[in-house]
């Protein structure tokens, strides 16, 4: 390829001559030192490059290299628990090289070229395949079953099929197509700027659990759906980005550092190593890729590390697994889309933004979905994506936050005051809305009956009324209510701080199933219609808020799975001390 000559260096753009052979969004390597830019704006012979590197001590005169082609991932076995920079550089191979510190111009293969795998075919000679078909398998890790596919764009008869140990660059199958016979090897390739394409999107009706009761209770996310996080400093978006990695209904974790400070990462790389999968008993890291572009990294690759993610992200869901996308911040990205479009001296919009920002976070997250996966067999891959969104000042009215919630259908509101408050997840249950309710609550029928859709009507009416009767309370005091009102503030305050509250780092709290859960709000909700009645009946409401019963609907939460019969005997004591409490009452009056 041909050779350009720098120009012009402002920070993490470089202007070059002579790229007239150059194509937009190509690769190319900048001076000497081969640091790593990519095409993002062409006039005439004049290419505005976006370099993923530090370019200080770079000036004008160096040579631009060319590659001829775009910024790619490799795709293949040696994925899972690996952690890579922004632009998909193992981060383990290149302190081996070169120590604690990315030196500039270091370059490392993303797929390890040495090591065997042990492949295993599912065709045989003679058969005919198409794109997304599997070839064979390879067993990553414990969890993860590596299903090596027909690349796009290819289709023909079986003429020869490998078995037994290869590495990714091994050619494990030839294909006899109309052109001529097609080597394919475990390893393939593919631009972050393009969604993979798939048969047919399929509509969200299945719900990802997350073990988080306010999310999946109230604000749930379906397979395949879209989710924002959004939320002042210190109100808790990357622990719960952190709690939804690790007990989200996924089988595969793609979790994208974007900007964020490095001690996070660090976080999950210490923890997910130790964690405990519920579903497999292995550690949570055998089903995890991590994407890490921390703040101290440079400013452009941040732009890259939420592509480079998401097709990773694409790839495993074309396989047919269920996967959860998180990424930790997108604010991070649209800053460092605002750098590099001030840089380019286009026209800012809003706060600076550059005017197209709407439409590339749009394009993000419609590559998430659960879909009908190219092939013959027709299996079905999901990619729910999860975005952190870290608004200056928690201004929920910004570019970055207003144009993301335009597109995702889960706003789960993170507050500063239920975060100091000590209130975790502190996601506030009147200003949090899900758009997935009418899609999946047949699903939820089906699986939990009708009285989990009645519960959580129920619990949400009573607390918009706690914060109704908060009002009159502040104005006049709590002795101007009716003993039913006040029974609505207790009940509210139960479903606040008994079902709400959650202990990310309690061995038993931290993880809720949605049979924990259900059995939980019975409890809450068993006891409010209960004390109505007696109510109802003239019993003292202060003699109904001091039964032993209530201090065990408190401590609830910290039940184990194993022992959710415990729940049935609550119920029952309930309705005994209740009923206990009114005849006793009713004597008295007697």
């Amino acid at each position: 390829m041909g050779v350009g000559r720098i120009i012009k260096v402002s920070g993490p753009l470089v202007v070059a001559e002579n790229m007239q052979d150059a194509k937009m969004y190509d690769v190319v390597r900048v001076s000497e030192e081969r640091l790593i830019g990519e095409i993002i704006e062409l006039h005439g012979d004049k290419a505005s490059i976006q370099v993923y590197e530090e370019t200080g001590g770079i000036g004008p005169g160096e040579p631009v290299y060319l590659t001829g082609a775009p910024l790619s991932v490799e795709l293949g076995p040696g994925l899972i628990e690996s952690i890579y920079d922004g632009i998909q550089r193992p981060l383990d191979v290149i302190e081996a090289q070169v120590g604690n510190y990315i030196t500039r111009g270091v370059e490392a293969n993303a797929l390890d070229r040495d090591k065997k795998w042990d492949f295993v075919p599912k065709v045989k000679v003679g058969d005919q395949v198409v794109a997304g078909d599997i070839l064979g398998t390879v067993q990553e890790t414990t969890p993860v079953e590596h299903r090596i596919m027909v690349p796009i764009g290819l289709e023909g008869e079986v003429a020869e099929i490998y078995s037994g140990s290869a590495t990714v660059t091994d050619v494990i199958a030839k294909i006899k197509t109309e052109t001529g016979l097609k080597e394919v090897t475990m390893m393939q390739k593919w631009p972050v700027r393009r969604g993979r394409p798939y048969k047919v999107k399929l509509p969200p009706e299945e719900v990802m659990t997350t073990g988080q009761r306010v999310i999946d209770m109230f604000f749930p996310v379906a397979k395949g759906g879209t989710a924002c996080i959004p939320g002042p400093f210190g109100s808790g978006k990357t622990v719960v980005q952190h709690q939804l990695a690790k007990w989200a209904d996924a089988e595969i974790v793609v979790y994208i550092g974007c900007g964020e400070r490095g001690n996070e990462m660090t976080d999950v790389l210490l923890e997910f190593p130790q964690l405990e999968d519920p579903k497999t008993g292995e550690p949570l890291m055998k089903r995890t890729v991590l994407i890490a572009n921390t703040s101290n990294m440079p400013v452009a690759a941040r732009e890259a590390s939420i592509y480079t993610g998401i097709t990773i992200a694409e790839y495993f869901r074309d396989m047919g697994y269920s996967v959860a996308l998180m990424a930790d911040s997108t604010s991070r990205w649209a800053e460092a889309l605002r750098e590099m479009s001030g840089r380019l001296e286009e026209m800012p919009g809003e706060e600076g933004y550059p005017a197209y920002l709407g439409s590339r976070v749009a394009e993000f997250y419609e590559r998430a979905g659960r879909v009908t996966c190219l092939g013959s067999d027709e299996r079905v891959g999901a990619l729910t994506a999860v975005g952190a969104v870290s608004p200056p000042g928690g201004d929920l009215s910004e570019p970055v936050t207003q144009s993301t919630l335009r597109v995702v259908k889960v706003f789960w509101s993170l507050d500063a005051p239920l975060a100091y408050a000590r209130h975790f997840p502190a996601i506030h249950w009147l200003l949090s809305y899900s758009l997935y309710l009418d899609n999946i609550d047949e699903y939820l029928r089906r699986e939990l009956g009708d009285d989990w859709i009645d519960m959580r009507v129920e619990s949400m009416r009573l607390l918009q009324q706690e914060s109704e009767l908060q009002e009159i309370v502040r104005l006049v005091g709590v002795d101007s209510l009716s003993a039913r009102e006040r029974l609505i503030l207790e009940t509210a305050r139960s479903i606040r701080e008994d079902f709400l509250l959650q202990n990310a780092f309690h061995d038993v709290d931290t993880y809720c199933s949605l049979e924990k859960q259900k059995l939980m709000m019975k409890l809450i909700m068993t006891f409010h219609e209960e004390a109505l009645r007696a109510l109802e009946r003239e019993a003292d409401l202060d003699k109904l808020l001091a039964l032993p019963v209530r201090e065990r609907i408190a401590r609830a939460k910290y039940t184990t799975e194993e022992d959710l019969g415990q729940f049935e005997q609550i119920l029952t004591d309930i309705q005994a001390q209740i009923a206990e409490l009114t005849a006793v009452g009713g004597e008295d009056v007697a």
